[in-house]
């Protein structure tokens, strides 16, 4: 199963929140030992890549943005009930690590319908094709073809509390299928692969206050989201079960209207995971398999992943080795700048930070929108730091379809 294993390492290196430092020892217990990255893996990092393009062109921001399509399900279902149209879809085409393989991608559609002024349902689905494998035994051997999918399908609702403040949640299904059913063997131990399924949520809130500054029309809006919180996952009969990518996502935009005719916004946003940190420890091996640390007391090592649900979410606040220090290193940075003129072209770029020694992803992002009648295009570009980076080039394709219903009178407890 090697190169399934190689494929995922990318996907999990590359695509979430990690770009590994393979020189540095790891141990199977999540125990890092020696060595200066201390990056937070998951499973199923799939749901944490920014699936469209308008966020994604801005330094994949957009808790705090303005809602103006049904993509805004996936960064706050929260303030999807603040978009003026009454239904629409989005689809999302993302092909990923192109500069190493030609056949993975991303998918993203989502749809939403406003049932009244201050309710809105929404439906989204994330596809993620890891392209084909070839199988080997521990020998090499070819033993059989398969194509490894991951998706979720999720449910949300967002209503508006009063004209300024908005609530929502997005209930989803995950599936992760890497291997077939296709086995393998861990120390002499064999293992039942088996496609993996469990459910999570994401809960939103959103405040916007219009704001006057010398005549002129402004905004300024703070958003918050909780992401997949859910049940751990588990691909073997190993009993070992991993968190899910959680992530608390905390930001701010401002909207200036310059005149009638063209208007800019300024956003910020801040993640951390909700995932336990890698324990870095000075690990001496004893002859009998027993590890001692520096001081010469035995050491009970644990995975990680053992650590029971909302014990590993709470405890990610605090549980990094090098204190309060190391767990500020483990918030991201998105910062991104929109223009728009008329609200039918916009272009945009934005800049996305973290820490060298929480996976080190350092980019810079380009973009641009079309809006005409129902229609919209949007277009994003990452530029990497770092030579031979593998985000380097990635693209995002996004198509945007809103519509108008009849307009009736309606009596809403906002207004």
């Amino acid at each position: 199963m090697f190169k399934l294993f190689q494929k995922r390492g990318l996907v999990i290196a590359f695509s979430s929140f990690s770009l590994l430092t393979f020189g540095q020892g790891v141990s199977g217990t999540g125990q890092i030992i020696g060595g200066d990255n201390r990056s937070i893996t998951t499973a199923v990092p799939f749901l944490a890549i920014v699936p469209e393009s308008r966020g994604g062109a801005m330094g994949d921001v957009g808790v705090a943005t303005s809602s103006i399509s049904s993509n805004d399900t996936y960064w706050n279902p929260g303030k999807l009930a603040f978009n003026e149209k009454d239904f629409g879809f989005s689809v999302s085409y993302n092909p990923w690590l192109r500069k190493l393989v030609n056949d993975m991608s991303l998918n993203y559609l989502s749809g939403f319908y406003k049932r009244k002024k201050e309710e809105a349902l929404s439906v989204n689905m994330t596809y993620f094709d890891l392209g084909n494998i070839q199988f080997t035994n521990q020998s090499g051997e070819k033993q059989q073809e398969f194509r490894p999918r991951e998706y979720a399908i999720g449910l949300g609702y967002s209503r508006k509390l009063s004209t300024k403040l908005g609530i929502g949640i997005n209930l989803k299904f995950i599936r992760s299928n890497l291997s077939g059913g296709f086995g393998g063997s861990s120390n002499g131990v064999n293992l039942d692969a088996r496609p993996a399924n469990t459910a999570a949520t994401d809960i939103g809130i959103f405040y916007i206050k219009p704001l006057t500054i010398k005549g002129t029309s402004n905004s300024l809006a703070f958003g918050a989201n909780i992401q997949n919180i859910g049940g751990k996952i588990a691909y073997t009969n190993s009993g070992r079960r991993d968190f899910l990518p959680g992530n608390l996502k905390i930001g701010t935009a401002f909207t200036h209207e310059i005149d009638l005719y063209n208007k800019i916004t300024v956003s910020v946003d801040f993640n951390k995971l909700l995932v336990p940190s890698p324990q870095v420890r000075n690990v001496q091996k004893l002859a009998g398999g027993d590890s001692v640390d520096a001081g010469g007391n035995l050491i009970k090592e644990t995975y990680l992943a053992d650590k029971p649900l909302f014990s590993g979410i709470f405890g990610s606040f605090s549980d990094a080795t090098g204190g309060l220090s190391e767990e500020l290193k483990e918030v991201s940075i998105g910062s991104g700048l929109e223009y728009w003129y008329q609200d039918m072209f916009a272009i945009r770029t934005g800049y996305f930070y973290e820490s060298p020694l929480k996976g080190n992803r350092k980019y810079l992002t380009l973009g641009f929108g079309l809006r005409y009648q129902v229609f919209g295009f949007d277009f994003a570009y990452l530029v990497a730091q770092g030579q031979n980076n593998a985000l380097g080039e990635t693209l995002r394709f996004s198509l945007v379809f809103n519509f108008d219903k009849p307009k009736v009178d309606e009596n809403t407890i906002t207004e």
